[in-house]
């Protein structure tokens, strides 16, 4: 069984960040949950969501925000949204930003560092999120406010893009979910999916 760890370095469209990276870890807690941990600068801006923290908060996307995505076959994705003050939000989607589903429910706690200006979070997430034979993932961070708004990709579209936009999934790279669980394990059949 691995851990996978990624650092987002570069902006959406592939130019250095100025500042220290947004990093995640994939790793597992059993045969039925994936852990990710995220951590990285507090930028606190735009400030906090008014969804309490521990809860699914729609449009989170529109905050400071981490997002990781794991991509099956036939373009069925899963992305999780992580926000430093505790909210989150797990959409499951079949095709492109064709969401079938939206504010599951998500075990994820985070914490601030005022000081130091860093935060940290982990989710724990069930295995029946994620869509069958995930195949490639991508990462990405938000931060900033109107012309200030920055957007962030560990694997970046190319620049004859214009504007920021997560679901190019075609940029998404090869990404080996099996090496997270023991040799012999065969992902479930999941309930989120098999109507899909």
């Amino acid at each position: 069984m691995k851990e996978f760890n990624f650092s987002i370095t570069t902006t959406w469209d592939g130019d250095p960040v100025g500042h220290n990276p947004i990093e995640f870890k994939v790793s597992t807690v059993n045969e039925t949950s994936v852990k990710v941990d995220v951590s990285g600068p507090l930028f606190n801006d735009p400030g906090p969501p008014t969804a309490p923290p521990g809860s699914p908060c729609p449009e989170l996307w529109e905050y400071e925000v981490a997002e990781i995505f794991f991509l099956g076959a036939d373009d069925k994705y899963l992305e999780v949204e992580l926000c430093p003050h505790g909210q989150h939000l797990v959409l499951l989607l079949n095709g492109t930003r064709n969401m079938i589903k939206d504010k599951l429910a998500l075990n994820y706690t985070a914490t601030r560092d005022g000081v130091n200006k860093t935060w940290t979070g982990t989710a724990i997430i069930p295995l029946d999120y994620f869509p069958p034979r995930v195949l490639k993932m991508n990462a990405y961070a938000i931060h900033g406010s109107r012309d200030s708004r920055q957007y962030e990709a560990l694997y970046p579209a190319t620049k004859e893009f214009v504007t920021p936009d997560f679901h190019r999934l075609q940029f998404f790279k090869d990404f080996n979910f099996n090496d997270l669980f023991p040799a012999s394990w065969k992902q479930p059949e999941s309930n989120y999916w098999t109507d899909e």
